[in-house]
């Protein structure tokens, strides 16, 4: 991966407004990889008390948008599906690793898991974009 293409997505997540609202953290990033982190914050809480499964979602998420983004193109989600496995402690650090599984022409598959800062396995995910040879617009401006 370009360097400048790398760095471009680090200040990219660091000026994202949803990045920023969840506190997103971008750890590393390849073509076709992504590592993004966050911590667990009270105001993650559902009505039980317990991380909201929307929290751990937009986190992954955030993993699948950057790793299947990352050759510079623009690639819109067509689907992904989330199976929560555990439930993280409030104040922890989470982390979604996404990797790219099978790539054509036209898709890529991705598997996208969240981790816990012990750990722990949280949250499995699969997805899959459309692969088009639009430059992200932000790479533009760079």
């Amino acid at each position: 991966m370009d360097d400048q293409v790398r760095e471009s997505f680090f200040k990219q997540v660091e000026k994202e407004p949803f990045a920023k609202k969840f506190g997103f953290r971008l750890l590393d990033i390849e073509e076709g990889y992504s590592k993004v982190e966050m911590d667990l914050t009270p105001d993650m809480e559902n009505l039980w008390g317990n991380a909201h499964g929307g929290a751990i979602f937009a986190l992954a998420d955030e993993a699948f948008e950057i790793a299947s983004n990352s050759y510079g193109k623009v690639a819109p989600r067509l689907t992904m599906s989330i199976t929560y496995v555990s439930s993280p402690s409030l104040g922890s650090r989470l982390v979604a690793e996404a990797k790219e599984i099978s790539k054509t022409v036209d898709t890529a598959a991705y598997e996208i898991k969240v981790f816990d800062d012990q750990c722990q396995l949280i949250a499995s995910c699969q997805g899959l974009v459309y692969r088009t040879e639009k430059p992200l617009s932000f790479l533009k401006n760079d």
